[in-house]
């Protein structure tokens, strides 16, 4: 992993890959990574947002070394932001990139990849604030405002700062499965997979404090996923009519109930394909599918692959791994 560190980045964004990547480890105590930082220039110092600046150890040359590339977000973009054109020692670097490589960018470093031409064509996200803007500037890359990331094989783009938190959960889960990436959220204290998109945090006029929220009956839902479970269930989890539950529930989500509960559902049909060996009629019913057949369309819709294709990859064998 190189990480490019460009002047006016933000230290928390940098710090992302570094604490995410360099926890996973395999059975015998080896990093699963390398994590290296770069810039544009020599060794030397590089500007933050901040009121210090950050030393880095390698050059450009180090892009040539990267299986994956990530770029995080930086505030001085000079024509990047206002043109959508890489300046020339930008340029320069990114030429180093192997073809192939893995590339991610984390909020507004998805300029970047636009302006050096790997989004053309292709669906991405960035900063919601950013992206009204970004689609006028790139109005060949399909923007999505509305999610926390896009995988989109070999190149990845997040929303705003932690939702690059995210997005490094996400990789680790692709490149060695749940078991690794549910463990290193747990030491580092986050949430392996959040729920909805950007829409939960768009400004919006405060609910009444005095209102209730959903969040029983979300976590009331969790606890029968395996059961047939009807709006109107959720919603008198809350003393809520339908109609108010589903706006509400949007409103804290970004998503509606439905959704929601099918999220729900293929995170634990996932982790059941993964760590049991149940048969997949098994899963399917645990997970509140019901049928094999009905996991197999959601999955496959939300997931590109059908159960067994997932187990086959991901299944965590006795090393702690992906067989």
């Amino acid at each position: 992993m190189v990480v490019l560190a460009l002047d006016g980045l933000l230290p928390f964004e940098l710090g992302i890959p570094h604490r995410i990547f360099g926890r996973p480890k395999d059975a015998a105590g080896w990093p699963l990574y390398e994590v290296v930082t770069c810039s544009v220039r020599p060794p030397g110092p590089v500007r933050t947002d901040a009121d210090f600046s950050i030393v880095v150890a390698h050059g450009p040359e180090a892009l040539a070394t990267a299986d994956t590339v990530i770029v995080p977000a930086s505030y001085e973009r000079g024509r990047l932001y206002e043109q959508g054109t890489l300046p020339e020692d930008l340029a320069a670097a990114l030429a180093h990139i192997r073809p192939g490589t893995r590339l991610a960018s984390i909020c507004t470093g998805v300029y970047v990849l636009a302006a050096a031409g790997y989004l053309d064509g292709r669906p991405a996200t960035t900063h919601w604030a950013d992206a009204e803007r970004f689609q006028r500037l790139f109005p060949h890359i399909a923007v999505d405002a509305d999610v926390l990331f896009i995988d989109d094989g070999d190149v990845l783009t997040s929303a705003g700062v932690a939702a690059g938190i995210d997005l490094c959960l996400h990789m680790v889960r692709r490149d060695h499965g749940t078991a690794v990436a549910n463990d290193v959220a747990r030491r580092t204290v986050v949430p392996p997979h959040r729920d909805g998109g950007q829409a939960q945090y768009i400004h919006r006029p405060l609910p009444d404090p005095q209102l209730a929220t959903t969040t029983n009956a979300r976590a009331w839902a969790l606890g029968r996923l395996h059961e047939p479970i009807q709006l109107r269930d959720m919603a008198e989890q809350e003393a809520m009519s339908v109609r108010t539950f589903t706006r509400r529930f949007r409103e804290e989500t970004g998503i509606s109930p439905g959704q929601w509960l099918t999220q729900q559902r293929v995170e634990r049909a996932r982790h059941l394909l993964e760590s049991t060996d149940l048969s997949v009629d098994r899963v399917a019913q645990r997970a509140g599918f019901g049928t094999a057949q009905s996991m197999r369309q959601h999955l496959q819709a939300a997931l590109g692959v059908t159960p067994t294709a997932y187990r086959r990859t991901f299944r965590v064998g006795d090393t702690g791994r992906p067989a």
